[in-house]
């Protein structure tokens, strides 16, 4: 049975003037033990970083070409946002990543940035944004009252 690693936990770090900040604890454990590498690239549909191990990036990249039509202008624009937009970002001996500007801008981080765990992704936010979107999706879930079914999956 493969063991299953979860980005979980919310967290604040600080930033430093040059953009690093620190990988939260448990994932680096995550890094560590799977000896892959964190991916990171600006969100398609917020204001934040998104951020992952490179093989979900591998196994999306599999899915994009089994369902999207190689020459078509939706795969290109897909692969062209996440993959011309993702780098690799190993962390340094104190466990801290140098994020690049561009995603740093498009998050709006400067001196505190939120690392929010989603299972096998995670986010990095601008923390008063992350307060904001942390209530909206806290009232809709109180609205709608979502529901999640039993997979047939196994592990």
């Amino acid at each position: 049975m493969r063991k299953t690693f979860l980005f979980m936990d919310t967290v604040l770090n600080k930033v430093d003037a040059k953009g690093r900040v620190s990988l939260p604890s448990d994932y680096r454990s995550i890094v560590k033990e799977t000896g892959a590498e964190i991916v990171c690239y600006r969100s398609l549909s917020a204001p934040c970083i998104e951020g992952c191990l490179e093989d979900l990036l591998d196994k999306l990249a599999t899915q994009m070409e089994d369902s999207l039509d190689f020459f078509s202008e939706t795969q290109d624009d897909l692969t062209n946002l996440v993959f011309g937009d993702a780098k690799r970002y190993p962390f340094d001996s104190t466990g801290r990543i140098m994020l690049a500007e561009k995603l740093l801008k498009h998050a709006n981080i400067t001196d505190c940035a939120v690392f929010v765990g989603k299972g096998r992704k995670f986010q990095i936010w601008n923390p008063q944004n992350w307060e904001k979107e942390e209530q909206r999706i806290r009232a809709a879930a109180m609205k709608n009252r979502p529901s999640i079914k039993e997979s047939s999956r196994e592990s």
